[in-house]
């Protein structure tokens, strides 16, 4: 599995400047012939609550589920879960993990037909469980699907505690299908769990969201990889982010080894690109002196994958210093791109329709500006757009729910500078 990483930044700094940025982008060939480095596991999770029974929510999602199941590869270690008050174990035998054959995707395919709606919304429990399984596996590419269509009912802080406990652990892509769940509930454990969210607003389009999300973790072919981050005496990392294809913040992830040096997870990998914004605080320079701000490397374990440094050279010529980077600016966008939105969407829902039209009208000029087509289409269904250039927007009037949802859940995916999407 060859690993590449590139920095870009302005390695020019104004004379009493500390703040480095640089975009370190990490890219992977996936391994030789696409086998994976270890084993892999996978669990399905279903909330099976008696509001599933609504707007043919139960059938589509056993639909889903054998969707799933059918493509998981022969060897994988698998299990079903039915989320209701409780987690329950649904296939294989409770507390095992079922190995992927024709034979036992079959006997899944047929357990799900079990499935009922008839209890409540537990998504700590149903995280716990699935836990407890795939720690049966160490070493493994672990990864989960959890589907639910309302807000949790477990007592309050209890999901945060779990979360606190099992994060990053493995990874979890999670949906939520209709419009009575909550955004930034399903968003708090994707970042925890270092997966993705989104809405399935029709029933009848899960089948195909479980194929797709099942076939990406299928081609994952190395598991615990992290970003390595060495910075010298007096100079500290700011912050840690993911900026693409979402934005990520990982700063708080991060864990120490050794002098100087924390560690900063990025979960499971196959043949894929994604980019990196790293801030450092370092002590000011004179004229012509350099240091290195960084060193960042690529790891699994002890083997480091790759390197890049990242540099600051201090200059008295204002015109090397404020020369901007494209790479940092563009995200340095994308993120307030992403913020602007999750703000506009909080003050319409609190009546707040001048923060709204402000924030909604900032959105929709850096959609515009960078090239990012798809968020800018999300916002049109919430907002008139009358200038994108200008950031001049209004307020529609009447928004589909499943629209605002749709807006918030995917404020957060990114493009790369100079790509449309």
């Amino acid at each position: 599995m060859a690993y590449s990483a590139e920095a870009f930044q302005n390695e020019f700094l104004a004379l009493g400047a500390t703040e480095v940025n640089a975009i370190v982008t990490v890219t992977s060939s996936g391994a030789e012939g696409g086998r994976r480095t270890g084993g892999a596991s996978e669990i399905i999770i279903v909330d099976c609550s008696g509001s599933m029974q609504a707007e043919g929510r139960m059938a589509a999602a056993r639909q889903a589920a054998k969707a799933a199941v059918g493509c998981i590869d022969d060897g994988v270690h698998f299990a079903i879960v039915a989320g209701v008050s409780t987690a329950q174990q649904l296939y294989p035998a409770p507390g095992q993990l079922a190995v992927s054959t024709p034979e036992t995707r079959a006997q899944a395919t047929s357990a799900i037909d079990r499935l009922q709606a008839n209890g409540g919304t537990a998504i700590g429990a149903w995280l716990k469980l699935a836990h407890q399984l795939l720690a049966q596996r160490p070493g493994d590419i672990a990864h989960a699907i959890l589907l639910t269509d309302g807000e949790n009912g477990e007592y309050k802080g209890y999901l945060e505690s779990v979360l606190q406990e099992i994060g990053g652990s493995f990874t979890c892509d999670c949906r939520g299908v209709g419009t009575n769940w909550t955004v930034s509930e399903l968003r708090k454990v994707a970042n925890a769990m270092l997966g993705t969210v989104d809405i399935v607003a029709r029933p009848e389009d899960l089948a195909a969201s479980f194929t797709q999300m099942m076939t990406t973790a299928m081609g994952k072919t190395n598991g615990d990889v992290q970003l390595k981050v060495w910075t010298p005496v007096n100079a500290t990392v700011r912050f840690v982010k993911q900026v693409e294809p979402q934005v990520a913040d990982l700063t708080g992830k991060r864990t120490e080894d050794g002098p100087r040096t924390g560690r900063y997870p990025l979960g499971a990998w196959g043949a894929e690109s994604r980019d990196y914004h790293i801030c450092v605080d370092v002590p000011p320079g004179a004229a012509g002196d350099e240091m290195l701000a960084a060193r960042v490397s690529v790891v699994e374990g002890e083997n480091v994958l790759t390197q890049s440094l990242v540099r600051a050279v201090w200059t008295d010529d204002a015109a090397l210093s404020t020369r901007i980077n494209r790479q940092v600016a563009h995200y340095t966008g994308q993120a307030e791109l992403a913020d602007a939105i999750q703000a506009g969407i909080e003050a319409r829902k609190a009546g707040d329709d001048r923060t709204a039209t402000l924030k909604f009208g900032r959105a929709a000029q850096l959609a515009h500006e960078s090239g990012n087509t798809a968020t800018e289409e999300l916002l049109a269904t919430v907002v008139e757009i009358d200038d994108a250039a200008t950031g001049t927007v209004r307020l529609k009037r009447k928004v589909e729910a499943a629209d605002e949802m749709a807006l918030d859940t995917r404020s957060t995916k990114t493009v790369r500078v100079g790509r449309s999407q």
